[in-house]
């Protein structure tokens, strides 16, 4: 299954570029970087200055896809242990741009 914005949610995120478009904690909206490693809850976003651990709950996540395409995500449908939520059968992603 090729990775495209529909199934965002079922592929490894580690590695792909990110913005941080909303979030709960106002003092991290705008971030970008690359995320470096993902647990069940939180990103660990590399960005040019260091390296933060962002939270997935509350926040809306735009997607850079290698092929350059752009997909917004709603951090809660990413809530899951990433070996779980690859393998586990949910509804297509929701995105827009």
């Amino acid at each position: 299954m090729r990775l495209n914005p529909t199934n965002l949610a079922r592929h490894e995120l580690i590695g792909l570029d990110v913005q941080v478009e909303s979030n709960s904690e106002p003092g991290i909206v705008g971030l970008r970087g690359r995320i470096v490693d993902e647990t069940r809850n939180t990103f660990l976003l590399e960005t040019e200055r260091k390296v933060l651990r962002i939270p997935k709950k509350n926040a809306s996540l735009t997607f850079t896809l290698p092929d350059g395409q752009r997909a917004r995500v709603a951090g809660s449908v990413l809530i899951s242990q990433p070996e779980n939520r690859i393998s586990k059968r949910m509804q297509r992603t929701r995105w827009k741009l």
